[in-house]
């Protein structure tokens, strides 16, 4: 698929609906923008997560969390 874009003033380039649709892409994906000898390249930015949280896992988060909450004064935060 093939389509033509324009820069506004600001940098701002808009992807047609129907190129974002065959692309799978939706609001706030990020893509990474590359030079290459053939022009520039548009591609999607692969996020992964450092760490997968299982049940277990978050179990002793909240372990960890209720013992500081035991031993640490409660404090007012000013308003």
């Amino acid at each position: 698929m093939q389509a033509t874009l324009t820069i506004n003033n600001r940098g701002v380039v808009t992807l047609p609906a129907k190129l974002r649709h065959a692309l799978g892409l939706k609001a706030n994906d990020q893509l990474i923008a590359e030079t290459t000898p053939q022009g520039l390249l548009l591609r999607p930015a692969v996020t992964l997560p450092l760490e997968l949280y299982t049940p277990e896992r978050l179990q002793e988060f909240d372990a960890a969390e209720a013992e500081l909450a035991a031993v640490l004064p409660q404090q007012k935060l000013p308003r």
